[in-house]
């Protein structure tokens, strides 16, 4: 670590600029917000009036006068890709929205810009490191399970974020060769949506898809388009199947229960695994850990220690699953400037994710057909 705090940037105005990184940021000592980019005068200045930091509409005036290391992406889905070339462009080190690009061209030249000046990029892929997700991940490292076969993505999470909560039960060095993918649109019942504040009758895309590896494993992907506002479709899960157990996330929207099971002595039933989550206090507080209690004498206790619980107790943020998994992303991209070493997800296999996606969809467009990787452009 570096005595002093990294300088960081929040390079956009979208609403995780304001609700989410910047308080995220604002709670991590190493760390110190220097400025806000925007692409227009008033959503700057709006935003860094309100964060008590300059703000720019000029990324090299940006890093003139506020100098940051760091740069957190936050725009407007669709210039995702254009504003974080730019930053990468510019000289910092960039975290990226997701996905990475919406094609796969883009991405090559983000990475190859941040090869060429020498700086780091990480992807805000935050699923898999949310704490049940982590605890599973330790888990499956701990080798209690044996050999991962195959991993679900069962209406999890859409898209990428849903291609990496898959592929990270198998390891993200694992090499997909083959992808089938099913898309179809079907109507629905009129239904209150909750993210379009109103009732009517509305469509549904279904996303299908199977993904061989190079190993004989194979990913499974399940995803609905209105699988977040729907109470038609409330089900949420992910799980693996493994050489001596399974796992599976049974989920009605937001509430989800972990059954995870090896096998028990004798060899004739499962054996569940107990998940207990630690707080700071008896009443609560702020999560202090994930503790898996196996019933084995082997490792009888698996243990996630959250990495931002407060150093005094009670004297910190006490953030839920998904601003942990957000501070991961932040937090591997500031570990990899200060030891010089790449991050733990990175651009690749953000870029991956994506390609699966875009995978599914070419197969489905051809009528289920076979697509080898990596895609080549149509």
């Amino acid at each position: 670590m570096t005595d002093q705090p990294l300088r960081v940037a929040i390079i956009g105005t979208a609403r995780r600029s304001s609700y989410l990184y910047a308080p995220l940021l604002q709670a991590m000592p190493d760390l110190q917000l220097v400025g806000i980019w925007g692409r227009s005068e008033p959503s700057a200045s709006r935003l860094g009036t309100a964060l008590g930091v300059p703000h720019y509409t000029d990324m090299q005036r940006l890093m003139d006068e506020a100098a940051p290391q760091i740069g957190i992406v936050s725009v407007n889905y669709g210039a995702n890709g254009q504003v974080g070339l730019a930053a990468v462009e510019a000289g910092m080190h960039v975290l990226l929205e997701t996905p990475i690009a919406h094609d796969l061209a883009e991405a090559d030249a983000i990475i190859a810009a941040a090869e060429r000046r020498g700086v780091w990029i990480e992807v805000a892929e935050q699923f898999h490191r949310r704490p049940l997700e982590q605890i599973k991940l330790r888990l499956i490292a701990s080798g209690l399970f044996g050999r991962v076969h195959s991993a679900f993505n069962d209406f999890g999470g859409h898209g990428y974020h849903g291609i990496s909560v898959m592929r990270s039960y198998l390891g993200f060095d694992a090499r997909p060769v083959r992808v089938s993918g099913a898309v179809h649109t079907y109507g629905l019942a009129p239904y209150y949506s909750r993210i379009a504040g109103d009732h009517g009758a509305r469509n549904e895309t279904q996303e299908h898809g199977l993904i061989e590896f190079d190993d004989g494993r194979i990913g499974i992907f399940h995803w609905t388009s209105v699988g977040y506002d729907s109470p038609l479709r409330w089900w949420r899960s992910s799980r693996f199947l493994a050489e001596r157990g399974m796992g599976i996330t049974i989920g009605v929207g937001l509430d989800v229960e972990e059954r995870l099971s090896l096998l028990a002595p004798g060899g004739e039933a499962p054996q569940f695994i107990t998940i207990e989550r630690r707080w700071e206090r008896v009443d609560g507080g702020a999560l202090v850990a994930i503790v898996a209690h196996t019933g084995t004498a082997e490792q009888p206790i698996v243990t996630w220690n959250n990495p931002f619980v407060p150093r005094i107790q009670g004297h910190g943020p006490q953030w839920h699953d998904d601003e942990i998994g957000v501070a991961g992303c932040i937090r591997s991209l500031v570990d990899a400037v200060n030891s010089n070493t790449p991050p733990s997800y990175g651009p690749q296999q953000g870029r991956l994710d994506q390609e699966l996606i875009l995978a599914i969809r070419r197969s489905a467009a051809t009528g289920g057909s076979p697509v080898e990787l990596p895609l080549r452009e149509p």
